[in-house]
C-alpha cells in the first residue's frame, strides 16, 4: 500500500495589483516585518503575503532608540539581504526618515535606489495629504507605493511619543481625507497603524485599496506585526497591539547557556562534533 504524503503548500507570486484583488474578494493579507535572509526565507516558505522590510530594523536589529537614524544605505543592505529569502511574497522597503520629505524628486531618486539596488518591488512611506503629489510622481515612475497613517514613528518627536492618532473629530477627518488623496494619488495599499479601530473600519470601507493595520482593530483588510515580537526576541515590555505567538527569546537564552557551560565544563565537542 502506498504511503500517504502531505502534498506542499502551493504558494503565489504576490503583487502589488494582486492585493487589490484580495480586498475586492474579502482575502485577509497577512504582513510580516523581516530583516535578514533567514527571517525572509522562514517567512516566505510560511506563505506570508507581503514581507516589509520596515525601519523598525533600526531598533530590533541595529540598537536604535528609535527609527530616525537609519539611513537609505542600511534600507538597502537589509533589503538585499531579504530579497534573496523570498520567491514568492511582495518585498515592500521603507523611505528612511530624511529620504523623501524634501521634495518629490529626491523621493523618487530614493526609492528608485530601494529597487533597483535593494530589490523591493515596492516603497512605503509615511504622511497623507501633504505627501499625495510624491505618491502621485512615484506611481507614474513606476515605482508602486504603500502608504502609512496614523502613529507614523518617524514623526514621534512631533507627536511627543508613540501615541493613538485620530481620535479627535478634526483628526479623523483629516485621516480620511489623507486615505483617499492616497489612493487618488496611485497607492496600492496603506499601513493604518494605533488609530481607533471605528475610524480604521470606516477608512477600509471608503477606499478600494487594501489597508494593512497595527493596532488599528480587525476591520482592516490585513494585519502586519513585527518580527521580534511574534518571536518574543526583543527585550521590554510588548507593545498592546502585539502578540507573541511563542516566546524564542528565552528559549535561545537557555540554549546558549548551556552551550557556554558545555565549552567551560570541557563536555563540548565531543569526538563526533570533530573532525
Amino acid at each position: 500500500m502506498a504511503q500517504s504524503t502531505t502534498p506542499e503548500r502551493v504558494q503565489e507570486k504576490i503583487t502589488a495589483p494582486r492585493l487589490i484583488e484580495f480586498k475586492r474578494i474579502g482575502r485577509k493579507i497577512v504582513v510580516v516585518t523581516a530583516y535578514d535572509y533567514s527571517a525572509a526565507r522562514l517567512a516566505d516558505r510560511a506563505g506570508i503575503d507581503v514581507i516589509l522590510v520596515g525601519d523598525t530594523l533600526g531598533i530590533m536589529s541595529l540598537g536604535y532608540k528609535n527609527t530616525i537614524p537609519v539611513t537609505l544605505d542600511e534600507m538597502i543592505h537589509h533589503t538585499k539581504a531579504v530579497k534573496r529569502g523570498v520567491k514568492n511574497a511582495l518585498i515592500v522597503a521603507d523611505l528612511p526618515f530624511g529620504t523623501y520629505q524634501a521634495s518629490p524628486q529626491e523621493a523618487f531618486h530614493n526609492a528608485a535606489r530601494l529597487l533597483k539596488e535593494g530589490g523591493a518591488h515596492a516603497v512605503k512611506l509615511e504622511g497623507g495629504l501633504h505627501l499625495a503629489e510624491t505618491v502621485l510622481l512615484l506611481t507614474n515612475g513606476g515605482i508602486p507605493v504603500m502608504g502609512h497613517l496614523g502613529l507614523t514613528p518617524q514623526s514621534v518627536n512631533l507627536f511627543g511619543g508613540n501615541k493613538v492618532q485620530g481620535r479627535s473629530p478634526d483628526a479623523a477627518e483629516l485621516m480620511l481625507r489623507s486615505a483617499r488623496a492616497l489612493e487618488d494619488a496611485g497607492a496600492f495599499g496603506m499601513v493604518l497603524e494605533a488609530i481607533p479601530a471605528e475610524l480604521s473600519s470606516q477608512i477600509t470601507s471608503e477606499v478600494g485599496i487594501p489597508t494593512i493595520g497595527i493596532g488599528a482593530g480587525a476591520e482592516c483588510d490585513g494585519q502586519v506585526q513585527v518580527w521580534n515580537d511574534l518571536f518574543g526576541i526583543y527585550p521590554g515590555r510588548p507593545l498592546r497591539h502585539a502578540k507573541c505567538y511563542v516566546n524564542l527569546g528565552t528559549i535561545i537564552e537557555e540554549a546558549l547557556r548551556s552551550y557556554a557551560d558545555e565549552v567551560r565544563q570541557e563536555v563540548f565537542p565531543t569526538e563526533e562534533n570533530s573532525h
